[in-house]
């Protein structure tokens, strides 16, 4: 990667839609023979859901976690011509051009809580830098988190940054707690307090500045009160710079416990129970279970 531009690399084959994610992903080939999960400008979620990926993904790397390599992906919806989805179709049609892909780590495993070891410093780095960028997305039901090679791998930040749904208000979020206690690694007792100290004085304007430079232009167009792209990293510039100077204001605490977590399951199990029909009672419920490894490709939602 060249210093203030991600790669971009063109898609050769459509390989599979990844039905379990909201956005519905797809498997690309690219020209630099690599394999990516590859997230579309014409999903429901739009590009700000592509915004929020490069600016947490890559502020996450900078902060030393583990993201897999992003690119930009130019998308010919001809590529995918074979797929016989008729509403895949639509999305790659609505998806012509840029796109983001994400590194297809092979063999890796969706995290669920007490598969592996993590310890108190790197949960609380994770889950310091999800209270810094608003991301409530990353819960025991719905992890966003890979197990590759025994490591902990950050995916899917599109929900972050939700400030940025609706600008006026984003002043007033500056120093806001947000709810998670359900975090997926908050059974690993995080250590926000140490991430505090050593990840806020790194988020300065001038790392913000070099993250923001790698989101497109064109992803960046058309957002009602900012006049220029350049004006519009300005304002992710300057919320976050702030929301970070500010910190002390929201660090998260009150983690459910491993224990807590698994009987809020239960209830939550036992509720939806409840509303089936007679003869569905015993039917298992995999509402948000992890999901399955795919032909033993990493999988992201």
């Amino acid at each position: 990667m060249v210093a203030g531009v991600l790669d971009q690399v063109t898609a050769v084959r459509y390989v599979d839609p990844l039905r379990a994610g909201g956005s519905v992903p797809g498997v690309v080939e690219t020209d630099d023979l690599g394999t990516y999960v590859v997230k579309f400008t014409g999903a429901a979620q739009g590009r700000k859901a592509l915004v929020a990926e490069v600016i947490v993904g890559e502020l996450a790397r900078r902060l030393g976690l583990r993201v897999p390599p992003l690119v930009l992906v130019d998308f010919d919806p001809a590529v995918g011509a074979d797929e016989p989805d008729a509403e895949i179709q639509d999305l790659l049609r609505s998806s012509s051009g840029l796109n983001l892909g994400m590194d297809l780590l092979p063999g890796a495993r969706d995290f669920r809580p007490g598969m592996i070891d993590v310890d108190p410093a790197e949960a609380g780095r994770v889950v310091w830098l999800d209270a810094l960028t608003a991301n409530v997305d990353r819960t025991v039901h719905n992890p966003n988190l890979m197990v590759w090679h025994g490591r902990l791998w950050l995916i899917d930040n599109g929900a972050a940054l939700v400030f940025h749904h609706r600008w006026a208000g984003a002043p007033a979020g500056v120093s806001r707690r947000y709810d998670l206690s359900d975090h997926a690694l908050g059974g690993y007792r995080p250590d926000v307090a140490r991430a505090d100290a050593e990840l806020a004085p790194l988020v300065t304007p001038a790392l913000l500045r070099e993250v923001l430079a790698l989101v497109p232009d064109a992803w960046l167009t058309d957002e009602p009160g900012f006049g220029s792209p350049a004006e519009l990293r300005e304002a992710y510039v300057g919320h976050l710079s702030a929301r970070a100077a500010d910190s002390a204001a929201w660090l998260p605490e009150g983690f459910a416990t491993p224990e807590q977590q698994r009987a809020a399951e239960a209830r939550r199990a036992a509720v939806t129970r409840a509303g089936r029909p007679a003869w569905l009672q015993q039917v298992p419920d995999l509402h948000g279970q992890p999901a399955v490894e795919i032909d033993g490709r990493g999988h992201f939602g």
